[in-house]
């Protein structure tokens, strides 16, 4: 006999929606109620993630305490500026909006929000110190998020990119430089590396809008051992023309990174007789050299793909980009991986992706300058991308069984899904509870995900011992 399922209890099933719709109109009539309801059910999620990964005491031992001692605590402070990205504001003027949000104040333990101005004061207090040590603390959190969805990449892709934020006013930092949007005009020009297999924001700062040095690119480089998980064995890195420098392919090698960047200025030559195609593609064409620039010390390889250019194009010549001729463009990348060389490039073109998250980023905040100060830009910049990973590590829960496909939905979709969800706050018995509507779409997501970061929370000693990674 086939086994039968449990009964319900009526108050456990989910109700008929089937029944005769509700019909409202003009003359539907309306009423208030001493109720708390939010919009913003969601941020539960977050409470219960970030208690989770233990990220107060983290945050505790990791962040640099500003000069600056506020009433409420840098905690407190610094939880509510990113709770505020968290919804989706990027000003700090925004406070007004959310000040008596039920949802926020329960969070914060507060009958009101303080004034807007107490958080600029301690804003402005943060600087160069604090902006480091929230690299630091985001390291740390992305540790214990890979190693409890499962994550265990031995093998990463960091993108680089630079991008223009164009500015008004007297700007400390900012400067006229290549801006093609907005020519001619002062800005400044971050740059940010991703980890492409997660979309995670790896490391990155704020910068005076001038192009970036090589230098400054092998700092940059060099800053990333720290912050990645101990699963990663290997790196490749991936930057377009302007980090190509010999400064930048030397800290890859003494890092021991594999990179391919490409290519600008220099024009290495290629054997007439090697050039190949690859079934599919008809027009292109690929090759490879092993080539010393004039002003490097030793030679590299240097791989090509040209692209055979139309009837139309040879016909009417727009502007000439720096590698083509009468009948075909080039793309030159610098690598040290031996591949075939339409491997290496399709590889890079892997790379594409860091350009969406950059302007995914730029609509979560990072254009939002909150100070004619470079310190405390650099501190917000810094709380902007935390708040960005925050979003990719409650995506990272809630899809951890999805981990061989990887499919993330933009900050921008994870917040429609995952934060705003009408909600009641009700007391009973001095006991605080948060009511969902059994109509979610959402609901089976959301009883998983709830059920899978109650269970971190039932294990209180997790982070006691160092996290212990099978190398492979």
């Amino acid at each position: 006999m086939v086994p039968q399922p449990e009964a319900q209890s009526p108050s456990k099933r989910r109700p008929n929606l089937r029944t005769k719709p509700l019909v409202i109109g003009s003359s539907t009539p309306y009423e208030f109620t001493h109720e708390r309801f939010t919009p913003f059910g969601g941020f539960l999620l977050f409470v219960k993630m970030l208690a989770a990964l233990q990220f107060e005491k983290l945050f505790d031992e990791t962040f640099v305490k500003p000069g600056r001692t506020p009433l409420f605590g840098h905690y407190f402070m610094f939880k509510g500026l990113i709770f505020l990205l968290v919804i989706g504001f990027q000003r700090l003027f925004h406070f007004s909006y959310i000040s008596h949000e039920p949802m926020l104040l329960g969070i914060l333990a507060v009958e009101k929000l303080p004034a807007v101005t107490t958080f600029w004061r301690w804003l402005k207090s943060c600087g160069l110190n604090q902006a480091n040590s929230l690299v630091k603390l985001m390291a740390q959190v992305r540790e214990r998020v890979w190693w409890q969805v499962g994550y265990a990449f031995p093998t990463i892709h960091i993108d680089i990119d630079t991008t223009v934020e164009t500015v008004y006013g007297n700007i400390e930092g900012a400067r006229k430089g290549h801006n093609r949007k907005h020519r001619g005009k002062k800005g400044l020009r971050p740059v940010l590396a991703f980890i492409a297999e997660t979309k995670e924001y790896l490391f990155g700062k704020l910068r005076q809008g001038t192009t970036i040095s090589g230098d400054e690119v092998t700092t940059f480089i060099k800053s990333f051992k720290p912050l990645l998980p101990g699963c990663v064995v290997k790196v490749i890195i991936r930057a377009d023309s302007e980090f190509f420098s010999q400064d930048a392919v030397i800290a890859c090698e003494e890092e021991k990174y594999r990179f391919i960047i490409a290519v600008k200025v220099t024009n290495p030559p290629f054997v007439s007789n090697r050039w190949y195609s690859v079934r599919g593609r008809p027009g292109v064409e690929y090759n490879s050299s092993v080539f010393k620039p004039p002003t490097w010390d030793k030679a590299y390889r240097f791989v090509v793909m040209r692209i055979l250019k139309t009837d139309a194009e040879k016909a009417n010549p727009q502007q000439t980009e720096m590698f083509e001729d009468a009948d075909y463009k080039y793309r030159i990348f610098v690598t040290d991986i031996q591949a075939s060389a339409h491997r290496v490039i399709d590889a890079y073109d892997k790379r594409a992706g860091a350009e969406n998250l950059i302007g995914e980023a730029k609509r979560e905040g990072l254009c939002a300058i909150p100070s004619k100060m470079f310190n405390p830009n650099m501190a917000f910049f810094q709380m902007v991308m935390l708040t960005y990973n925050l979003w990719r590590h409650l995506q990272a829960f809630a899809d951890a069984e999805k981990t061989a496909a990887l499919r993330r939905h933009t900050v921008h979709v994870a917040r429609l899904k995952l934060l705003f969800l009408a909600s009641k706050i009700v007391r009973h018995s001095d006991q605080v509870k948060v009511k969902y509507s059994d109509y979610l779409d959402v609901r089976p997501q959301l009883v998983k995900l709830f059920r899978k970061l109650d269970h971190l929370l039932k294990k209180p000693n997790l982070w006691d011992a160092p996290i212990a990674w099978a190398k492979t």
